[in-house]
Parts: structure tokens; C-alpha cells; sequence
């Protein structure tokens, strides 16, 4: 809904069935249809103001909270392939219809999970936060969405039925209503989605990644939402009750010989963007919740200058200034896995060699896929690549400030 401070916003969410395969083709074939109408209403009832569309997308997956989908890390591969496709296909329609993503006049998409078609009562576990929660604490939750789209599907119908059997019977009068997307294909509901692991995975409970995350986009938005399904959810009558997600973000005096480093985002600015969609993807509370408890610390030493925010009880985000390659990784012998792009494994191994001169324990380090889009034309003779590089946005920053 509008905001008072910055750009008014719009809110919307999307809810889509179970896709039909892990391949991205057929990925693709099922979802782009919805995403790409989706957009382009929003893109309409923004008319080119200085707003932003907010876009939650809930994926549904059968089985994600039983109890065979525990510990979490046995469905991370899996789900970070879908995590991965959906993200890519959110780059590719908003380069095929010259839609910005993240900026005053575009879009912000927001990608989660629903289990759903739900698991027996007795095998069904409530988490308490997202980015993978059951369908009645979304609909429950406190977010005000304008429009709730689904697809007109059969699938998609079932999905919507579930989800206004819990949101109508709480529904905020100042919030939205349910709208079916005609035209949609179908598709045959897959045997199985999630396949596990098959070794053992032992939960984890303080998960880390790190980055510059200047200039937020889409690529930023694959590695966080992967770090939190990386960590093991909070649930009633843990011996472990507390999680810590902890994001390591580059200190602006490491980013000075950056290319165009004098349009680099602040390191506060590159944290606001960061925690706020983390926050967005994991805080789904009910609306007499209390906001999040923030705390800020300057303490000497390596990695003393940190955020702390309490996104609800048991779960802790930690945005801490690193000043090396390494950051908390080996200053704090508490976390036990880390998140890595294909491109950055290496820097995993790098951390776990400087663990193991500690005595400490080896981090078990979770790699994402590589975004990337293939050939998709844009109309500002921009490529995909391009819109999801930190480096290239600041270049087309300059540009722009140059001609002015």
C-alpha cells in the first residue's frame, strides 16, 4: 500500500501452482504467461509516476514443512532451482517488455514459497517465518496487498479457493481482492517436486553470505532468499530456539578502486536495501506485531560494526561492515554454513582453509546457480547481463548525470 516516505507503492501478490518440472523450459511454458500480465497491469496502474510496484510471488510446493523436508538443507538443492528459475524468468519478461525492476517506475518482486497442496495435520510442522510458510499464515499475515492474482487455471483455482478460505475470513477492509488471469495454460501436477538429499545434512542454525549488494537487483535478491532457505526454521519446543542469518556487506573503504566508484551506494544505504528484503521475505507477522527491534554497534576490532535486527523471537538478522575476503566467517566460530554463488566458490574454500588454521569446524557451504537469462532483446540496447551488474548500472548512473 502508498507509504509516506520515498516513491508510493503499489502492492500485489501473485499466487502460482506447482510448476510443472524443474526444467526451465517447462518452467518457463507454465509461468511466464501469468508474470508477463501481471507486470504489465501493474506497469498500467503505475503510468509512469515516480512508484514502485510491490510484487510477493508465492510459488506453492507440496511437502515443503513435513517432516521428510527436514532439515532444511536436505531441499536446498531443490529449491534453489527453483528459486533460481523463477528469478531468471522475472529478468527475462521485464527485458521483454522494458520493465524496470527494482526502481521508482518498475517493479520489486519478492519470491517465496507456500507448502501447498498441505501435508496430514500429524506430519505438518508451522513455521514461523518465511521465505517457506503454509497458506494460512500468508493469507493471515499483515501485508495490505491492492490485488491478489492467481491463474485461471484449474491448478490455480484450487490455490486461490485455500488461500480466500483464510483471507476473507480476517480480511483487512482496506485490502485487496482476489482477481483470476484468464487464458492461462495448464499443465499435469508432477509426482515430485523436492527430491532430498539422500546423505545425511545436519540442520543449520547461523548461516552467512557476503557481498557489496550495491544497487540492488535481482541477482542480490537469488543469494539472500537462497541464505534463508538455507537456515533451519524456528519451530515450537526447539533445543536450539535461535537462528542468526548473518550478511556480510562490503565496508565502503574496500570499494574504493571499484569502476565508477563515485556513484557507489553508501554502506548504509546498501544495508537498508538488503535487510529490507530480507525482511520482506521472512516476516510474514500477524498485524498487531510489533516492529522489529533494530541495534546498532561500533565496537573496535574486525567485524565490530554491525546491525542487529530482530526480525521475531528466535530469529536474528546481523548486517555486519567487513573490511577482508573473509568477514565473520572467521571471526565468529558459531556459523556452520555459508552461501556461494558458482562464481565465488572459491572464496568458501578460502574461508574454510582460514577456519581450519583456527581448529575450528569447516562451514558447509551451499552454492546457488548462475543467473543468467540467454539472448533477450531489450529496447534500450541494453543486455540482460547488464541489468543485474552493479558495475553497469553505475556506469548507465553516470551516463545519465553526464548528460544532464
Amino acid at each position: 500500500m502508498a507509504s509516506d516516505d520515498g516513491p508510493q507503492e503499489i502492492a500485489a501478490l501473485l499466487l502460482l501452482p506447482p510448476p510443472p518440472a524443474v526444467k526451465f523450459e517447462q518452467f518457463k511454458d507454465a509461468y511466464e504467461p501469468s508474470l508477463s500480465t501481471v507486470f504489465s497491469k501493474l506497469c498500467k496502474t503505475l503510468n509512469g509516476v515516480n512508484s514502485i510496484a510491490i510484487l510477493d510471488i508465492a510459488i506453492s510446493i507440496p511437502g515443503l514443512l513435513s517432516r521428510s523436508s527436514q532439515p532444511r538443507a536436505k531441499i536446498f538443492p531443490s529449491l534453489q532451482h527453483y528459486l533460481a528459475n523463477i528469478y531468471r524468468l522475472i529478468g527475462i519478461v521485464s527485458a521483454e517488455h522494458s520493465i524496470e525492476l527494482d526502481a521508482p517506475g518498475g517493479i520489486d518482486a519478492r519470491v517465496i514459497f507456500v507448502d501447498f497442496p498441505t501435508t496430514s495435520a500429524e506430519d505438518h510442522q508451522t513455521p514461523r517465518h518465511g521465505p517457506i510458510l503454509d497458506l494460512q499464515s500468508l493469507a493471515n499475515s499483515s501485508r495490505l496487498w491492492d490485488w491478489i492474482y492467481y491463474p485461471g487455471n484449474e491448478a490455480g483455482q484450487h490455490l486461490a479457493t485455500a488461500f480466500d478460505s483464510f483471507y476473507s475470513k480476517n480480511k483487512d477492509p482496506n485490502a485487496g481482492s482476489l482477481h483470476s488471469l484468464s487464458n492461462q495454460p495448464s499443465w499435469p501436477p508432477p509426482e515430485t517436486l523436492i527430491v532430498p538429499e539422500v546423505k545425511a545434512q545436519s540442520p543449520h542454525y547461523s548461516v552467512a553470505v557476503g557481498g557489496t549488494f550495491d544497487h540492488f537487483h535481482i541477482g542480490h535478491k537469488l543469494l539472500l532468499a537462497a541464505t534463508a532457505l538455507a537456515l533451519e526454521p524456528v519451530e515450537e519446543f526447539d533445543p536450539i530456539p535461535e537462528r542468526l542469518l548473518t550478511v556480510g556487506v562490503t565496508g565502503d573503504a574496500l570499494l574504493k578502486n571499484k569502476k565508477y566508484a563515485e556513484f557507489l551506494e553508501s554502506w548504509d544505504d546498501r544495508c537498508q536495501s538488503t535487510s529490507s528484503f530480507l525482511m520482506a521475505i521472512m516476516d510474514f507477522s500477524l498485524p498487531d506485531r510489533s516492529a522489529p527491534r533494530i541495534e546498532r554497534v561500533s565496537q573496535p576490532g574486525p567485524n565490530g560494526h554491525y546491525v542487529l535486527m530482530k526480525v521475531r523471537c528466535g530469529l536474528t538478522l546481523k548486517l555486519v561492515q567487513i573490511t577482508d575476503p573473509f568477514g565473520p566467517t572467521i571471526t565468529d566460530e558459531s556459523i556452520d554454513a555459508l552461501v556461494v554463488s558458482a562464481e565465488t566458490r572459491s572464496g568458501g574454500a578460502a574461508v574454510n582453509d582460514e577456519r581450519a588454521k583456527k581448529g575450528w569446524k569447516s562451514l558447509d557451504v551451499f552454492e546457488i546457480d548462475v543467473l543468467h537469462s540467454g539472448e533477450v532483446p531489450t529496447t534500450d540496447g541494453e543486455s540482460f547481463a547488464s541489468k543485474i551488474s552493479s558495475t553497469d548500472i553505475r556506469r548507465r548512473r553516470m551516463e545519465m548525470a553526464t548528460a544532464q
